[in-house]
């Protein structure tokens, strides 16, 4: 099971393994490679960078590539899977995208979407490497989440559409509790969506530990529902959880333009999502 140090009974944690901080700087250096999309020179040093902060986590760290088929032609890509074994047979992925949109005439660097889930996954790869799990926990960065041209059911979700057939056929889906996808988790202004098409059950657990850890405020009681790389999972049965706060500037002003920036963000959001994810995956590990 997860074993945590320095958390109080109720309320925040006194000394939470994951730092909000360290996210936020992690989310500053991925912006510093600059527009990001799959298959540019760019996401190219930005994964080699993922895998190298990865390394020394003690991570079984691997390169999931595959071809994108996009409506501008083939596109090379490549997932980065970092696994923590555990010993019960059952696993936990945590997710989130890497890659930006490209998005003619418009310099996105994209410092919500998508680099608070990659400084995000980052930092909580440290912190799961701190706790001893009894379940295998995944910490998986998705290349290829945004549309190349207009978002649909074949243009979208690229990585997480190929590793969710890859585990379809290979057998691993069959282990996995849940998967929770994080995406546009920095804003200042944090509002965390109540996904109606994520699992219920993780819905409640999610709302469960906010709750508990006086974080309730940041996480919506009203549902709206979502496609984003949680989808392809839920399509082959798995328990889904997507944690996107998809209310990003006045009138959704910020998202997918060029002031998608970091001066948006704040190491507190991305302090409360890793301490309420943390605590939900410490209920999943508790129950198997």
């Amino acid at each position: 099971m997860l074993v945590f140090t320095g958390a109080t009974a109720h309320g925040a944690p006194a000394n939470s393994l994951f730092r909000g901080s360290a996210a936020f700087a992690d989310t500053r250096h991925a912006v510093s490679f600059g527009e990001r999309p799959s298959g540019s020179a760019a996401i190219q040093k930005l994964r080699d960078w993922i895998v190298s902060e990865l390394k020394p986590t003690g991570a079984q760290v691997s390169l999931d590539p595959f071809s994108g088929r996009t409506p501008d032609g083939v596109v090379s890509m490549a997932n980065v899977i970092a696994k923590f074994p555990g010993t019960s047979g059952k696993a936990v992925a945590i997710t989130g995208h890497f890659d930006t949109k490209k998005i003619a005439g418009v310099h996105f660097l994209g410092a919500n979407d998508a680099g608070s889930s990659t400084g995000f996954l980052l930092e909580f790869a440290r912190a799961i490497s701190k706790v001893k799990h009894k379940d295998d926990i995944y910490v998986i960065f998705f290349d290829g989440e945004e549309a190349v041209l207009d978002w649909t059911e074949t243009d979208s979700c690229y990585g997480s559409r190929h590793l969710a057939t890859k585990w379809l056929a290979d057998g691993t889906l069959g282990h996995l509790v849940a998967l929770i996808n994080v995406d546009m988790i920095g804003d200042k202004d944090l509002d965390v969506l109540n996904d109606s098409n994520s699992s219920a059950s993780l819905r409640e657990m999610m709302q469960r530990a906010a709750a508990k850890l006086g974080y309730a405020k940041y996480f919506r009681q009203d549902a709206g529902a979502i496609e984003d790389d949680h989808h392809p999972f839920a399509e082959v049965g798995v328990n889904v959880l997507d944690v996107i706060d998809f209310d990003y500037g006045p009138n959704q002003a910020y998202w997918h333009t060029d002031k998608d920036t970091m001066d948006k963000l704040s190491a507190q959001s991305l302090q409360v999502v890793g301490d309420v994810i943390l605590e939900v995956t410490k209920e999943l590990d508790a129950k198997n």
